[in-house]
């Protein structure tokens, strides 16, 4: 092959290459499949879709040594708490916390990073107590005496407790897994917790 030749293929595979290139660029960018990305970094209880039951089409999903627990939201209810869970959960704050409080036909309870029960993530939230009734599944933030103490600690209701109904925030219900719940000892870890898009 003469060096002309062999000039002129190299010039050619050279600009074939940059070619690709700059059309796979452009076709990536114009895709219409991709999703912007959220630039906030926080996905709030506004973005979410309701049920007719007032929960969300989203969800969060526990995952324990004894199965999995998922629970939908009231971003309605308590809109607060239900961004500074799902912040909390992206996170990834609750992996490998344990249950630290299990009362039976009471609560279930997790979200200290001790697992002593006195702490938190360090922000507490404002109360948003609502008039969604405690009945077993129910999610709901745990506080001291103090209304506006509650942070990262939350309690599943394993039986109706309607003395507790309007005096704490309740923010989510369960949905699949209530038979797990009652299977949670004290010290069982959560493996994970997981915000789903369904």
């Amino acid at each position: 092959m003469s060096q002309s030749r062999r000039s002129m293929l190299s010039t050619l595979t050279f600009s074939f290459a940059i070619c690709l290139l700059f059309n796979g660029c452009f076709k990536e960018k114009e895709d219409p499949k991709v999703e912007p990305k959220n630039t906030s970094g926080t996905i709030k209880a506004e973005d979410l879709k309701l049920d007719k039951n007032g929960l969300s089409n989203e969800s969060i999903v526990i995952k324990t040594v004894r199965g999995n627990v998922e629970f939908k939201l009231y971003p309605n209810k308590a809109p607060n708490t239900v961004t500074r869970i799902i912040e909390l959960v992206n996170q990834g704050f609750y992996d490998g916390i344990k249950f630290h409080r299990v009362v039976p036909n009471f609560v279930i309870q997790a979200g200290d990073p001790t697992g002593t029960g006195t702490s938190g993530s360090g922000k507490n939230l404002k109360a948003e107590f609502n008039d969604i009734q405690h009945i077993k599944g129910t999610v709901a933030m745990a506080r001291t005496a103090n209304p506006d103490s509650a942070d990262s600690q939350f309690y599943i209701a394993l039986t109706t407790l309607s003395h507790l109904d309007k005096k704490y925030t309740v923010f989510g219900q369960v949905v699949e897994g209530l038979d797990v719940i009652d299977k949670i000892e004290q010290n069982d870890v959560i493996i994970s917790m997981v915000f789903k898009r369904n």
